[in-house]
């Protein structure tokens, strides 16, 4: 969360990605450092021991919100 409210504050688009284990600690952190309304992004949970291939379907689950979040 603190690389994504520092790109912010540069005037850089970004998207804090987590699993859906961490929504509530990611908005309680962005209320935190003033930046609540930070861009997101949650995958399933959890990821370890996930193999590669989970991965990648987990990172293509949420590419398109990744890309949405980071052009509007």
């Amino acid at each position: 969360m603190h690389d994504i409210s520092d790109l912010e504050q540069r005037g850089l688009p970004g998207v804090m990605i987590a699993t859906t284990g961490f929504v509530t600690a990611a908005q309680t952190q962005a209320d935190a450092l003033g930046f609540g309304t930070i861009a997101r992004v949650f995958t399933p949970h959890p990821v370890q021991d996930r193999t590669d291939d989970e991965m990648r379907e987990y990172a293509d689950g949420v590419f398109d919100s990744v890309v949405e979040q980071l052009t509007s």
